[in-house]
């Protein structure tokens, strides 16, 4: 509401700005030295501004919304050639009067004589009003055009969020359901650690919940939010596993959209670990300049059997929807087998957010 009252306050300004000006220019240009301008003289002169303005405004406000917008072109044609012919008759008339009562300083027979025919003041007015008709149909599409690109965008936008908040819903109970499945094992083995994991379950939903439930979050909070349940993670993995972890010497301020960096994550631990084979995670952030923020992960590859029906495979389908919505052009994900060790890269630029 608040931008639609400032267009039309500037809307406002704007056609009070150039009427303003239309109806000064006798006291621009038409004052001699220090001979003020005669106000019948320039009563003549405003009425017919004032004419053409109304020519203007009839046009604006009802006749283009009317008609024209309403793909009756004819009727719209037809009324301001009625209009035009009424105004030039009026305005006929308004000269006779101004000059005769008004004036009083008429054209002798000899001026007259000599004038041009009065046709030609006809066609002059007739051409001036057709050019004002003209004007108000090219203001009056112009600003439609307007209007209508900023309601698709808004419309696009809603869209977007929508979107984004769907595929957040989705990756939410992804999480949930993979994390869930980590403790249940934990419990077999260890059931105290089982019990520390869960308390570190309840920091992590309370960041998936809450800390996040904005369009973009500090990098250094995303960044806990990893380590937590990296730390997590660790707490059930056999002694065949070689984990490296990999952060920022320093906190950083950049802003990154929350929850991408979770589902490359949580898919090294998810295939990149085996029990009885030796196995190895390495993952890597990073901040490069200008404000490129890179995650980079080598695992072991072991693909799941199909009796292991952890998660539901949508979570890089989900990432991959979420980078296209939130960084068109400003991402780079690969994710690819390479021998026997799987390789997943994510590069985002975060000053290419899409607003």
């Amino acid at each position: 509401m608040a931008a639609v009252s400032k267009r039309k306050l500037a809307e406002v300004l704007i056609h009070l700005t150039g009427w303003g000006f239309l109806l000064c220019v006798p006291l621009l240009f038409f004052a001699n030295g220090d001979t003020a301008i005669d106000p019948k003289h320039y009563l003549g002169f405003a009425v017919v501004q004032l004419v053409f303005m109304a020519v203007f405004y009839l046009n604006y406000g009802v006749l283009i919304d009317r008609l024209l917008f309403r793909k009756r072109a004819w009727q719209f044609i037809a009324a301001n050639i009625a209009l035009i012919v009424l105004c030039i008759a009026s305005l006929h008339v308004w000269h006779m009067f101004h000059w005769g009562w008004v004036g009083g300083d008429p054209p002798s027979t000899e001026e007259l004589r000599r004038m041009p025919p009065r046709l030609l003041f006809f066609l002059r007015d007739a051409m001036m009003l057709g050019l004002t008709v003209g004007l108000s149909v090219a203001i009056k599409m112009t600003g439609n055009w307007y209007r209508t690109e900023s309601e698709k965008q808004e419309i696009a936008k809603a869209r977007t969020e929508a979107e984004l908040q769907n595929l957040k819903s989705q990756l939410n109970p992804h999480f949930l359901f993979n994390t869930m499945n980590n403790i249940y094992a934990l419990i077999a083995i260890d059931p105290d650690k089982a019990q520390y994991a869960v308390h570190g379950l309840s920091r992590l939903l309370r960041y998936v919940l809450y800390d996040n439930d904005h369009g973009l979050v500090p990098l250094g909070s995303e960044l806990s939010f990893m380590q937590n349940y990296i730390e997590l993670m660790k707490l059930r993995l056999p002694a065949t596993v070689d984990l490296r972890v990999t952060m920022p010497g320093e906190p950083s301020k950049l802003l990154v959209a929350p929850l991408l960096f979770i589902t490359p994550v949580e898919n090294a631990f998810k295939h990149g670990v085996s029990a009885d084979q030796p196995s190895h995670i390495d993952i890597q952030f990073r901040i490069e300049e200008p404000g490129t923020v890179v995650c980079t992960i080598r695992n072991s590859y072991h693909p799941k059997t199909d009796r292991d029906r952890s998660g539901s495979g949508i979570g890089i389908a989900n990432l991959r929807k979420r980078l296209h919505l939130l960084y068109p052009d400003g991402h780079i994900f690969r994710a690819e087998r390479l021998g026997d060790e799987f390789f997943t890269q994510l590069i985002i630029n975060t000053k290419t957010e899409k607003p």
